[in-house]
């Protein structure tokens, strides 16, 4: 069976933006979810198909900008797309909606979708973060941005708070551009409006977790998305010790992998056992013998077992763990990692670290406070009952409920009632 095969349910396109894998992941977790009540179609780069492993989900190949394109353009603070690349972008999407016709499309990170889905005249579910969005109330750490190198970080976050604004809009321009090119309304200048654009923009996060103001109807809360790639346990995974504490290390696919070694380093000391996962990016020069690496490792399995999760500060091992009730050191190094570390370390049930400041020595310091510290673990599992009170397959149902009425009708009335909400 194609996209494109005989309409029997109701129609629902995924498109998911493959910079990193927890984009193309959770987006997917999504799809599974929602394939047994309507007729799904999956449209991603085909990069991580291994971790995304089979599924009854229909899948079609789309253009991702390379992902070393796009990590590098995190480090500088540059845009990650000019409107060129975003005008290709919005004719593959647009030939995806008329090829599929569904009566909604659910994107992560795919920041065409907001211009195609207009211009389509369908209903569009973007899953974002809240901590990306203009009603949430934070203040920006800085990154480990060039400047900050020669500034230090308090003079760093002292220039960074003041050149936000022009940051932020020199982020939004090729988005106004594109707007403008297919005749729509620009946009406003703050980069936090394209991330939360469309028909409702929905939450992968917790409010306990990230301060909003009050928000309009169409932005709302559904939880935090969570998957793990569809690897097999490694061949030492049954001989892991039980008699010391686990602690669980990622850097992802959008981390500092170097660290790696500073990480291994750091634990080679320490009465514990560390498992690491290198997302395919980098090769440890050194494997200690408390500790065991492979490309990809089972989160979910890994946090279940872990006293400490050790990630690159991002949502997506950030919320794995705290679902587990385990805390979490964040060694970040982009700014949505800076984010998302900074308001877990707020919440008491983490600690941040800066890449650019981060040794061996440092890791291993945060690692045992945390280890020894009560307090922490007693945050990270209040967190772990927030998360569990939410359900994001069932906060994406319930909007979608809202714009495709249950009686069969025409898919122009669908789509008409969908664009009133």
């Amino acid at each position: 069976m194609s996209c494109g095969s005989e309409r029997r349910r109701p129609r629902l396109l995924f498109v998911a933006e493959a910079v990193t894998l927890a984009h193309a992941g959770r987006l997917m977790s999504l799809a599974s979810a929602l394939a047994d009540d309507y007729e799904v179609c999956f449209a991603c780069d085909p990069r991580y198909d291994a971790q995304l492993g089979e599924s009854v989900v229909e899948r079609r190949p789309v253009t991702t900008i390379p992902g070393e394109r796009f990590l590098a353009a995190l480090a500088k603070g540059t845009p990650f797309y000019d409107v060129q690349t975003l005008a290709g972008y919005v004719e593959e999407d647009r030939a995806l909606i008329a090829g599929f016709d569904p009566v909604a499309v659910i994107g992560d990170f795919r920041l065409s979708l907001d211009v195609s889905a207009k211009l389509s005249g369908t209903p569009y579910l973007n899953i974002t973060n809240g901590y990306w969005s203009p009603y949430a109330k934070l203040r920006y750490p800085v990154p480990e941005l060039p400047f900050v190198r020669l500034t230090g970080v308090r003079t760093g976050q002292w220039l960074f708070d003041r050149v936000w604004p022009i940051f932020s809009a020199r982020h939004s321009l090729p988005y106004n551009q594109l707007r403008q090119r297919y005749g729509l309304a620009r946009n406003s200048l703050d980069t936090r409006d394209v991330y939360a654009g469309g028909t409702y923009a929905l939450y992968a996060d917790i409010p306990e977790l990230v301060p909003m103001r009050a928000l309009p109807r169409h932005h709302r809360f559904i939880g935090p998305i969570l998957w793990s790639p569809a690897e097999p346990q490694p061949l030492w995974w049954d001989e892991l010790p039980r008699d010391r504490p686990l602690i669980y290390v990622t850097l992802g696919s959008s981390g500092d992998g170097e660290l790696l070694d500073e990480v291994l380093s750091a634990f080679a000391s320490l009465p514990v056992f560390v498992i690491a996962a290198t997302a395919g990016r980098v090769a440890p020069r050194d494997v200690p013998a408390n500790a065991r690496v492979a490309d990809f490792l089972p989160g979910d399995a890994a946090v279940a077992g872990a006293a400490l999760v050790v990630s690159n500060g991002g949502s997506a091992t950030g919320y794995q763990a705290l679902a587990a009730g385990v805390p979490v050191v964040g060694i970040a190094s982009n700014l949505d990692q800076f984010i998302f570390a900074n308001l877990v370390e707020q919440a008491g049930a983490g600690l941040l670290l800066r890449a650019g400041e981060a040794s061996a020595d440092t890791i291993r310091a945060a690692a045992v406070q945390m280890l020894h510290s009560a307090t922490m673990k007693t945050r990270a599992e209040a967190m772990q009952r927030a998360i569990a009170r939410r359900t994001p397959v069932a906060g994406v149902r319930t909007v979608l409920d809202e714009i495709v009425p249950r009686a069969p009708v025409a898919v122009g009335a669908l789509r008409a009632t969908a664009l009133l909400v």
